[in-house]
């Protein structure tokens, strides 16, 4: 993780503060209220930090409303206008992104004098897909040298505008290239420990993003690069929120909500576990509580993963058996297994509850 903090409203990152997640609104300012709804959503479901596009006046003079109802950060995206980046600074912006590759230097520098007078922070976005042309001319593709240079460069036009309150990201479609620019960039490129926003940009729609994130995002994290991330998603952008949180989760970085342990089924399984397995997570889904279930086709592996878990739940002989720690709590039938599951996380919730008071 990254050597410095960056405060993006009341929220850390860098230097060892929690992998916080982003996405960004796809409703314009145009249909403000379609907007706000979808803002107000999206905070619910647990995005740390907020971010909308601001591409013209109008959107800029809305920019305030916006944000004063909501509780999270609010960060505005900028792409060529300087004005636009000033307005939404004075209007309350968390955080800008820009890409100064896109700008003069006149502009870079009245921005960065708004930005550090105000205490907000920048985030320099580099892009496989509007890379500077010179590197393109250099290294004939938008390859991970090309990109972790440019990211480079233009940290450097904000620190000779003495500016230093910055966040980096350095994204493109191309999962290997994503990954080993962030990698160089780090390694060769960030000695002052700038946070770092990850992501692969232009991911594709929900099934393929989420492997694409997964797998881009994921392996990052797990070499301890990256202090906040977003999962790009041609979807919902609330599925970009619940998909981070897992991955998350999955890594080890995030507890709270309800995880669900489940098996592939095979020939043994007597019971539709899967389609259990499926409801329990869709229904349970704004569950805060750190909760493990074990929803498993049959006894092989059942009583293992179930004692690793809160309780689970194991097909055998067309019925269902409830474990917890490895031992036998009674035998259900189908049509009764999910109260027993909803009462079981109603026990836990209230016991976590009960302990912490």
């Amino acid at each position: 993780m990254s050597k410095r903090v960056v405060a993006v409203g009341g929220v850390h990152i860098g230097a060892g503060n929690p992998v916080t997640i982003q996405s960004m609104c796809s409703v314009p300012f145009s249909r403000f209220d379609e907007l706000a709804a979808q803002a107000l959503r999206l905070q619910e479901e647990g995005c740390d930090i907020l971010r909308v596009s601001v591409p013209d006046r109008a959107s800029a003079d809305r920019f305030a409303e916006l944000k004063s109802i909501l509780k999270i950060p609010l960060v505005a995206d900028i792409h060529y206008d300087a004005e636009l980046a000033i307005s939404s600074i004075r209007a309350g912006a968390n955080k800008i992104r820009i890409n100064p590759g896109n700008m003069p230097e006149s502009d870079i520098r009245r921005i960065a004098q708004e930005a550090k007078s105000r205490g907000v922070p920048i985030r320099v976005g580099v892009n496989g897909g509007s890379l500077e042309k010179d590197l393109l001319k250099k290294y004939g593709s938008p390859c991970a040298q090309a990109l972790a240079e440019s990211a480079d460069r233009n940290v450097k036009r904000l620190e000779e505008c003495g500016f230093e309150d910055i966040v980096v990201s350095i994204k493109t479609s191309n999962v290997p290239i994503m990954v080993s620019a962030y990698r160089l960039f780090e390694s060769k490129y960030n000695p002052k420990g700038y946070p770092l926003h990850l992501g692969v940009t232009e991911a594709g729609t929900l099934r393929t993003g989420m492997i694409k994130s997964a797998a881009g995002i994921g392996a990052l994290l797990l070499d301890g690069i990256g202090d906040t991330i977003r999962v790009s998603l041609a979807a919902d952008p609330a599925e970009e929120v619940a998909v981070a949180k897992s991955l998350l989760r999955a890594l080890g970085l995030r507890e709270g909500g309800l995880e669900v342990i489940s098996c592939p089924t095979c020939g043994r399984t007597t019971v539709n576990s899967i389609e259990l397995a499926d409801r329990i997570e869709k229904e349970f889904a704004d569950v805060q509580t750190p909760i493990r279930i074990a929803v498993m086709g049959c006894p092989v592996n059942g009583i293992g993963e179930a004692a690793e878990s809160d309780f689970g739940v194991t097909g055998a002989n067309g019925r269902y058996v409830l474990f917890k720690k490895g031992k036998i709590i009674k035998d259900i039938s189908p049509d009764k297994i999910f109260d027993v599951i909803r009462a079981e996380i109603d026990n836990v919730i209230h016991n976590r509850k009960t302990k912490s008071e």
